[in-house]
């Protein structure tokens, strides 16, 4: 965001040159600013696009789709001919969804694929609420994916047991965990007050009155997911998500997974978040301050 970039070009010596790589294409920065999209419109920088796409790449339908999706059309949502790497699967309601997303992920894609359905495959969500929002979502798989056993701990509106996939939503700088980090907890310690949670092999403690900064993350936003990457993503795309069914965000999404993409829902609701770019516009005054065409005085 503007801030931190504002922090960062403070930082670069007078002397240095600065390259930054970065797709606009995928959804702005939460904090207030698009810094690249706008230094990209004014043309005061030189911009080289990558945008040709290797024979090799070409072969991956999550390539071609989220190429697709960015140029404004909908994506092959056929079923595939033998195995893919993108596969649409229909859902007319999130009473069918939920069941189907939880499938997915406790036995089709692990028997399929190999995959760990707790570290290699994330759902995506384009919400928070709603029936194949991420609370629901969570929950729903906490239950298929790690039912609690006698040793958990109910706190802020989640029930937290060794197993569980967890992730941090605030900065801790003391601890060295940073918001959107991925855990597993191995110990809940009812006697100590206590829970330990394993973040790439370093075991970080925390008190049950702390697991405020801590929530299921067997289903995450589609904003917090952005800039990881995962193996496997499964993403609801519905229509009851009608406000943020957007192309960025659809785009965001995709491009998570490494090795397979699962879209479940509706072909309407994918069709409106490929064609839906209002969300796009933020009006920072930077493209114009760095074209020469507005001049900022003192006095405003």
């Amino acid at each position: 965001d503007v801030l931190l970039m504002q922090a960062l070009m403070k930082a670069v010596p007078d002397n240095a040159a600065l390259l930054v790589v970065g797709d606009i294409d995928q959804l702005p920065s939460v904090g207030p600013g698009q810094v690249l999209a706008d230094v990209i419109a004014s043309g005061a920088v030189p911009v080289v696009r990558l945008t040709e796409v290797f024979r090799q790449a070409a072969q991956s339908r999550i390539i071609t789709s989220a190429h697709k999706i960015n140029q404004g059309s909908i994506p092959d949502l056929s079923k595939p001919e033998g195995d893919s790497d993108f596969y649409f699967v229909q859902a007319d309601d999130p009473e069918t969804a939920v069941p189907r997303i939880v499938d997915l992920v406790k036995t089709r894609i692990p028997q399929r694929f190999g995959l760990d359905p707790m570290r290699d495959i994330q759902v995506l969500c384009p919400m928070n609420r709603g029936g194949v929002g991420v609370r629901s979502l969570n929950i729903e798989l906490q239950a298929a994916l790690n039912p609690a056993g006698d040793r958990k701990v109910e706190r802020f509106g989640w029930t937290f047991a060794p197993g569980d996939k967890v992730m941090q939503i605030e900065n801790d700088y003391d601890r060295d965990v940073y918001n959107g980090d991925i855990g597993y907890i191995d110990d809940v310690d009812p006697d100590a007050g206590e829970i330990t949670v394993s973040f790439d092999g370093r075991a970080i403690t925390y008190g049950f009155g702390e697991l405020d900064t801590l929530v299921l993350a067997y289903a995450a936003t589609i904003h917090k997911s952005q800039g990881s990457e995962y193996p496997a993503v499964v993403i609801p795309v519905m229509t009851q998500h009608y406000t943020m069914l957007q192309r960025n965000l659809l785009y965001t999404g995709v491009t998570r997974g490494k090795r397979l993409v699962v879209l479940v829902g509706q072909k309407k609701a994918v069709a409106i978040a490929v064609k839906n770019v209002s969300g796009r516009r933020r009006w920072s005054k930077l493209k114009e301050w760095l074209d020469g065409n507005s001049i900022m005085t003192r006095d405003g």
